[in-house]
């Protein structure tokens, strides 16, 4: 009889120790697919972020063109780009200040 309660607490003890190896693989599978699919998300987001900023800035230098040719620009020539990125972007802020000043006419009529 100890014979075989010797085997059963070995088998027991077997058993045991396949169930946490299968519990592990299984938890690992889990935990790589999670940082697989994270890592996917994260990839997506900044391939949509990237997208969103360069049609932005597409539709922002088309719209800078058409109003410097509507209104003329500081450099001399109308219709023609700015010679530098901070004219732009100066040219930007003050129509945007132009804009905020409409606005908020627009409010106090209202």
């Amino acid at each position: 009889m100890s014979n075989s309660v010797i085997h059963a607490f070995f088998l027991g003890r077997a058993a045991a120790q396949a169930i946490n190896r299968q519990l592990e693989d299984a938890l690992t599978n889990a935990l790589s697919e999670l940082g697989k699919f994270d890592a996917e998300q994260r990839d997506r987001l900044r391939q949509f972020t990237d997208q969103v900023i360069e049609s932005a800035n597409r539709e922002a230098g088309a719209a800078a063109d058409s109003t410097i040719s509507n209104t003329g620009s500081n450099t001399g020539k109308t219709g023609s780009k700015p010679a530098d990125l901070q004219a732009m972007i100066d040219e930007l802020r003050a129509e945007i200040a132009s804009l905020r000043t409409e606005l908020k006419n627009y409010r106090k009529q209202s």
